[in-house]
């Protein structure tokens, strides 16, 4: 990698000791630099290299929050999570590579490349945005939860279609550039007149691995073959993606673009992504990015006036009454199932409905339930896989769970009992015998 990071007068944002602190960083990586060429210098001096960037910026983060908070600056929780996300997740991912390929020079490539991404995109918007001379890149990202259950249905998607085991890198991907990468746009329209833009990018290898692998390629590199069959596995795979997210109104694909990383970097730059999440996946980098502004509007707020106040009023007691309600998650493969359910449960509780594992995991994610009623019974992934995940799950590992069944043997609940459901529902019951369950389910919560 022969890069250099090169200082700038426009990097400075007026703040002595920050601008300092930002020479000190590209200095520090433009020596690793330096010394990722040099076979002689050895693992020991690039991890010694490595330790000594990341305490500095450990470092540098403290002292620039802290100071952050002492003006008052507005963006300050954004930026602080773009911090938490470089110094949680995306130097642990990058470690953990350097550490499982002993230091290679592949992974070395992707410390540096994505660090000096990071830093130097970083330092010329959000830092600048602290003294009101640019804005903010970032406010347009989705929340955090959604933003990780798109993450999880990715990395679900990777294992069932590739057989990878991908992880996060980073939540907020800048669109630093990684190896050799091939870049793939795809634009939807909806039916609304909106668009979805779709920003794929692959590592090189990790084509030739995935796709290559299943049509029997005998090449190393991406040729047109590879490309085009790589095109239509994009696609199906985004479509994967659509088939969790219902509310994804993708309705028709009206472009596509194979893009250099200057024509990427220029769309990337000129547009702020609501999604932009980048993966180890083992056999290469892969990042997922979207921009659809209109996923982070508001919507229309009804205007209140001396004729419609009585009846606006209404409607927002009545909403903020249906958000204290208890909520329950029915997770089943069948519609007739869910809908029956749906229409026990809803005059007394909110009432999501989802038919498999991983929409299950998206709404826990999206709006967390007091309480699951899991179908046992469903293809792909049956209840007890989906109650592991749910299990597996810091945030999620205390959600109780009931199991809805045909029937209950002593195999299926000796399998369970170690992931703790709190109980079996017969669907064979009656509608008043099942509700009278929930009931008490419910109040034993409370």
């Amino acid at each position: 990698m022969g890069n250099r990071l090169v200082w700038q007068e426009r990097f400075n944002i007026g703040v002595n000791f920050i601008d300092e602190e930002h020479k000190k960083l590209f200095s520090i990586l433009n020596r690793l630099f330096e010394q990722s060429k040099q076979e002689e210098k050895g693992q020991w001096v690039c991890q010694e290299g490595i330790k000594y960037f990341k305490d500095h910026a450990m470092k540098h983060f403290t002292e620039e929050e802290a100071y952050m908070a002492s003006i008052r600056y507005a963006g300050f929780e954004t930026h602080r999570r773009l911090h938490d996300n470089f110094r949680k997740k995306t130097l642990p991912a990058l470690e953990r590579e350097l550490e499982r390929t002993a230091y290679s020079p592949e992974a070395i490539d992707h410390f540096l490349g994505v660090c000096a991404g990071w830093l130097a995109g970083h330092t010329t918007t959000e830092d600048r945005a602290i003294t009101g001379s640019v804005i903010s890149k970032w406010d347009d990202l989705l929340p955090e939860e959604e933003q990780a259950a798109m993450g999880q249905t990715i990395i679900q998607l990777l294992q069932d279609m590739f057989l990878l085991n991908p992880k996060i890198v980073s939540e907020c991907y800048g669109g630093e550039r990684f190896g050799k990468g091939i870049y793939y746009r795809l634009v939807y329209a909806t039916q609304q007149g909106k668009k979805w833009e779709i920003l794929l990018v692959f590592e090189q290898k990790l084509i030739v691995h995935t796709v290559g692998g299943m049509i029997e390629t005998k090449s190393d590199a991406v040729d047109v073959t590879l490309m085009n069959a790589a095109r239509y596995m994009a696609q199906q795979f985004v479509n994967r993606v659509r088939e969790f997210f219902p509310s994804a109104d993708m309705h028709e694909l009206k472009e596509e673009n194979l893009l250099t990383y200057e024509q990427f970097e220029k769309i990337f730059g000129e547009q702020n992504p609501q999604i932009s999440l980048l993966f180890d996946t083992g056999k290469g980098y892969f990042a997922y990015c979207v921009i659809a502004p209109h996923l982070r509007q508001n919507g229309n707020v009804a205007s209140i006036n001396a004729d419609n106040a009585m009846s606006e009023i209404k409607k927002y007691l009545n909403k903020n009454e249906e958000e204290r309600r208890k909520k329950i998650l029915v997770v089943d493969d069948s519609d007739i199932a869910l809908q029956a359910m749906k229409g026990l449960l809803e005059q007394d509780y909110t009432v999501d409905l989802a038919k498999s594992g991983l929409a299950a995991i998206r709404c826990i994610s999206l709006n967390r339930p007091d309480l699951i009623l899991l179908d046992y019974d469903m293809p792909v992934c049956d209840g007890s896989q989906v109650l592991e995940m749910i299990r597996a799950e810091e945030n999620f590992s205390d959600i109780p769970v009931i199991f809805l069944t045909g029937r209950v043997d002593k195999k299926s609940v000796q399998k369970v009992i170690p992931l703790k459901p709190l109980g079996f529902l017969l669907k064979t019951l009656g509608p008043g015998e099942i509700k009278k369950s929930v009931d008490n389910y419910l109040r034993t919560l409370d």
